[in-house]
Parts: structure tokens; sequence; C-alpha cells
């Protein structure tokens, strides 16, 4: 696989590694088997601890560990100031982060707060353009950057709300973001991955129900794994897809394409 992929010893930035459930995880193991060396970034203490504790006990070394608040500017610029002088050059990074206050997906959509929804939006969608900015300059040629979304970009899936939204946004700056950096032969693209039970799925009250739905309608009739996602990422990572930019590809058994 390794020669294949061609990712070998190239090195890759993973965000949003919250345990071991983590799509980001599911990620960051494939990029392992596939030879690559990895850096990632950690938002609180707590979040640290989690990380290195997966780290030691899947016998995993990390580049570099950075700490990196993506609802600031200043951290997420700190961050990628250090990954340059550390490590100079990356080869990829996997933006794997969303946030959104809990009660803005337990009420109705129509009673989402302003704040709730910029702190949606920015942590969310804005995150992913403030990163691609701050990383420009660490990137080499040849170089993928892919986000997480989902079909609640796409439908409007009970439940999901103000996230929705947030990921209809994430999925047009994947495009835009595409447009600009494509000049400089970065691509960027989105995994749109199917309910897999992750930390932040809890938040989403229709969620089960969704995992259901999936299993009953979708043309695999399964739900997918966060290893299925973690492989997909990894080939739209490589140069196998370099070809592809401002796509949004879906891992989810095919659900997508049912009504």
């Amino acid at each position: 696989m390794e020669d294949i992929l061609k990712v070998k010893d190239k090195v890759f930035v993973v965000m949003g590694v919250a345990n071991e459930r983590s799509l980001a995880w599911g990620v960051a193991q494939s990029l392992y088997k596939a030879g690559a060396r990895l850096i990632f970034t950690y938002r609180k203490e707590r979040s640290l601890s989690k990380l290195t504790k997966l780290l030691d006990e899947n016998d995993h070394k990390a580049e570099l560990v950075v700490k990196c608040d993506v609802n600031d500017d200043e951290s997420i610029k700190n961050a990628f100031v250090e990954i340059k002088e550390k490590v100079h050059t990356i080869h990829g990074i996997v933006h794997s982060i969303a946030f959104a206050h809990g009660e803005d997906l337990k009420a109705d959509f129509v009673e989402t707060s302003r704040d709730g929804y910029a702190f949606a939006q920015n942590s969310s969608a804005y995150s992913l353009i403030a990163v691609t900015r701050e990383a420009r300059n660490c990137l080499a040629e040849g170089s993928s950057i892919v986000t997480m979304s989902a079909l609640g970009a796409e439908r409007a899936l009970d439940g999901y709300k103000v996230m929705g939204v947030a990921k209809a946004a994430l999925e047009s700056a994947v495009k835009y973001l595409a447009l600009d950096l494509g000049e400089d032969d970065i691509r960027v693209n989105a995994i749109s991955a199917g309910p897999i039970r992750t930390l932040a799925a809890k938040g989403i009250p229709s969620f089960n129900q969704m995992l259901h739905d999936i299993e009953a309608k979708a043309p695999m009739k399964r739900n997918v794994t966060k290893e299925e996602v973690g492989d997909m990422t990894l080939t739209i990572l490589s140069p196998l897809s370099r070809g592809v930019t401002g796509e949004v590809i879906h891992v989810d058994s095919g659900y997508h394409i049912v009504g």
C-alpha cells in the first residue's frame, strides 16, 4: 500500500482527534499504516492527554503535537509558525473539527440564537479558511487538504439543524479554497461521512434514527466505519487523487443517492 499511495515519509497535520472514536483518529490510523509522518493539534490539555494516551497505546510516534484553538486566529498562526520552524514542509491537512452549542441542536432551528449560529459557523466552517491561510506557506506543491462534512449539508435532516447549515458553508468554502489554491497545485476536498458514533454525534438528538435509516435504506444496507472514512481520506490525501479538487466525496454506503 505504501508504494501505491506514495505517502510514505510525507508529513500530514491531523486536527480534531478527541478520542479513539474520532474520524480524525480513523484517518490517522490509515496514514500511519501507509507510512506517513503525522503532526497533531489539540485545543485543551484534556485533549492532549487523551491524544498522548492513544499514541502510546497504539505505539505511534508523532512528529509534533501543537496547541491550536481554531476559534482564535493568533493560536492558529502560532501553531503553523511552530510547524514551519520545526518541520518546514507539510504535504496535507486533515480538518476534522466541528462545534455547535447543545441547545441549538435541541430546540427548533428557527430558535437558533445569533451567537449560536455564529459560533457554529466560526468553529465548523470558517476554521477551515483560517487554517488554510496560515498553513499555505508550509504546504508543498501537490499537497492535499481534506475536511469532514455530512449529509446534513445537502438535506434538512431532523436533529442536525445549525450544524447542517455550518456544514453547507464548509462545503462551499471547500470549492472557493480549491479555486484559490489550485494554481499552487494544492487540492481541497471534503469527505461526507455517514453517521458514526463519535463524541460529536452524541449531541445530535436523532442520531440513532440516522443509523437505523441507513441500515434500512442505503444500497449497502449497513453503516460505515471510521476505518472506511480513514481509507478514503488517505486516498484523497495521496497523489492517486491528484486530479481531484473541490469535490465532496460521500462515504455513506450510498445512502445519499436514495430518497
